[in-house]
């Protein structure tokens, strides 16, 4: 099996496994090539031009005009790959040991940095195009899954399924856009390869390379169409950019720059990051080669988050403390790994980057999965990811399906929640999605484990809670006023019983209100018998009242007045009658509901 990187490594593989080749797509495009300006779009450069030692550099100048420093690049024995000069950064090749120290050397030149610690493969030169896989037709009926209704994301969908206008970028291994699940929902225009570090449009560049993109893209958006699965943001619209090198699955960081740069330009209002930036698990900001791959990297997002887009990213799956960093003992995953001392200066990107949602994985319930990273104010919202035999289930390459577990699984759910936001009210900034994502999320109290610190409100087991899919797209929304549904039949109240009487709301879109009125009409004699409550769709148990012991006047005729605004409005609620004492009977004679 080919090395993968740590956040993209899933703790539970596949359920089904598919043969592709792994091949890749020739870039061009999006960012200005030099000197292969010829390898545009469908077309390819001889692999001749490729020499053995050709290293891959980050050189970091001033935004704007690039020329200079591009004619120094050739001076000084490299070539410039791609340039990026709306934020300054080139993506410059090399072969020799003194391209980095000259450069460093050069006016206007304020970073550069090597990307990775092993040769540029020959087939960034003359790549191929991936293959397309065989589709196999399902005869699986979409169903309730424990995640999507750990979010309530399928309440959620009872006030939006997601606008086709909302764009969610899944940079990754790439997406099967053929695929019976994601083909109705796919953008194929703004899908692109980014591996290398520039942009190849060609047809079917951006397709998977592995199985992992596809099974996060259908966790965001797979379409409701009754097949398969269902994602959190059915609605909107999901495009590929590839940034994952074919055979190591590695995403190098000029291949992070161009996918951020490409859904700045392109108007993606969310990314979704279920990866890390190799080689390094952590970038030091005292480390030349690295510090030049967080300046690049954080440019490339913060012009992305300029153009309105959210970056959201998956915590990881070392069981880490982001927040008390030691040792490094997996880096560089390109060559050789060797164990370093490292403190919390050292970033994980993109993840850490300022700006990007940093997501913890959640097990089923209230629980922090095994494998998932953590940190005290590093952790922003948590989501399901699985855990043991509870895995996401989503969808594979070739019109397949299966399970997967990872922070690379909770991260999705997120985007797909940001997605639903961002549906309802377009004018929402990366921001303002950031701060609902938190202040929307359900609380998570830490466990009892000494490493999780913080409140239950913010901690670092699951930062600001678990999001709620529901809450995040109802907040203000309430149904017209006056609305009444109202259960006349008679329920009988017998000695020392519970009963219930129901009544099913539809057709009222959005949450109950703060000020839901409860009517309730009931015979009985000697009251102080009773406790009444109203039961929310959810199971959510609201006290109406608990009458005294020794009331004993006759019949409850009376209107109540419940703070619902926590809950959909449609669903079946119901009037809990609860008799706790011997001899006196009775019945629900009426109710009511007036939103």
């Amino acid at each position: 099996m080919p090395h993968i990187s740590t956040r993209l490594r899933r703790i539970a593989a596949a359920g089904v496994a598919l043969g592709a080749a792994l091949s890749f797509a020739v870039p061009a495009g999006a960012a200005t090539a030099a000197p292969h300006a010829d390898r545009t779009s469908g077309s390819s450069a001889d692999a001749a031009d490729w020499a053995a030692g050709t290293r891959a550099y980050l050189v970091i100048t001033a935004p704007g005009d690039t020329s200079a420093v591009r004619e120094a690049v050739e001076a000084n024995a490299g070539t410039v790959f791609a340039a990026y000069d709306a934020i300054g950064v080139l993506v410059a090749h090399s072969a020799s040991a003194g391209f980095a120290p000259a450069m460093r050397g050069v006016s206007g030149v304020e970073q550069v940095g090597a990307t990775r610690t092993s040769d540029v493969p020959a087939d960034a030169y003359s790549p191929k195009l991936p293959s397309t896989p065989a589709q196999s037709p399902t005869t699986l009926t979409e169903s309730s899954r424990w995640d999507m209704t750990q979010i309530k994301a399928d309440q959620a969908w009872q006030v939006t399924t997601g606008a086709a206008s909302v764009t969610v970028g899944v940079l990754d291994t790439g997406v099967d856009d053929l695929h019976q699940d994601l083909a109705p929902n796919f953008n194929a225009a703004d899908s692109v390869s980014c591996a290398y570090g520039k942009a190849d449009t060609r047809e079917g560049a951006w397709r998977d390379v592995g199985t992992h993109g596809t099974h996060v893209a259908g966790t965001i958006a797979a379409a409701k169409n009754g097949k398969g699965v269902v994602g959190v943001a059915p609605g909107v619209t999901i495009a590929s950019v590839r940034i994952a090198e074919p055979d190591t699955s590695l995403f190098f960081p000029e291949n992070t720059i161009c996918g951020f740069m490409w859904a700045g330009d392109r108007g993606f209002e969310i990314t979704n990051n279920s990866y890390y930036t190799d080689p390094w698990m952590f970038n030091c900001p005292d480390h030349a080669d690295q510090a030049a791959i967080i300046e690049g990297v954080r440019r490339a997002q913060a012009y992305a988050e300029g153009k309105g887009s959210l970056q959201v990213a998956a915590a990881g799956n070392s069981d880490y403390d982001l927040a008390n960093k030691t040792t490094d003992s997996t880096s560089p995953n390109d060559s050789t790994p060797v164990t370093r001392r490292i403190t919390d200066e050292c970033i994980d990107i993109p993840t850490e980057l300022p700006g990007v949602v940093t997501v913890a994985a959640m097990g089923q319930g209230d629980v922090k999965a095994s494998y998932s990273n953590y940190g005290e104010n590093v952790i922003d919202v948590a989501a399901p990811g699985g855990d043991g035999w509870s895995g996401v289930y989503s969808t594979l390459p070739g019109g397949k399906y299966g399970s997967k577990s990872g922070t690379s699984m909770a991260s999705p759910h997120v985007a797909g929640v940001a997605a639903l936001m961002k549906s309802q009210d377009p004018t929402l900034t990366p921001a303002d999605l950031r701060g609902r994502l938190g202040a929307e999320a359900t609380d998570v109290a830490c466990p009892s484990d000494n490493r999780c610190d913080g409140t239950a409100e913010k901690n670092g087991f699951f930062g600001e809670g678990q999001v709620d899919a529901l809450k995040a797209v109802g907040g203000g929304v309430t149904p017209p006023p006056g609305t009444t549904f109202e259960n006349p039949d008679d329920v009988t109240i017998r000695d020392n019983s519970t009963v219930e009487s129901p009544i099913t709301v539809s057709g009222v879109a959005g949450r109950a209100p703060a000020s839901l009125e409860v009517g309730v009409d009931i015979e009985h004699t000697y009251r102080g018998d009773l406790v009444i409550s109203l039961v929310a769709p959810d199971g959510s148990v609201y006290l109406l009242e608990d009458f005294p012991g020794g009331d004993s006047a006759d019949d409850v005729v009376k209107t109540y007045t419940v703070d619902a605004s926590s809950e959909t409005a449609d669903g079946t609620w119901k009037l809990r009658v609860q008799d706790t004492a011997r001899r006196d009977t009775g019945r629900i004679d009426s109710w009511s509901l007036t939103f």
